[in-house]
């Protein structure tokens, strides 16, 4: 199978670890971009929040716009 198969059947299958739903991302992102800039393992505190993230859209738009209000860089 090809890299790029590979890839499509890896996100199509989701993570093979804890993934949270959209919910508990939006009530705890406050918490995991804490953890982030304290540089704390936001992951480890908060199980699949990454991997949430990293397939989601929205919840990652919603982080990247809360980790740089609070940090106070320019998204």
């Amino acid at each position: 199978m090809s890299d790029p198969h590979r890839a499509l059947l890896a996100r199509l299958l989701g993570p093979a670890g804890p993934e949270v739903s959209c919910e508990v991302c939006f009530e705890r992102l406050d918490e995991y971009v804490d953890a982030e800039l304290a540089g704390r393992d936001a992951d480890r505190e908060i199980p699949g929040m990454a991997a949430h993230l990293d397939g989601c859209p929205a919840c990652r738009e919603d982080h990247e716009s809360l980790r740089a209000l609070v940090s106070g860089e320019p998204s």
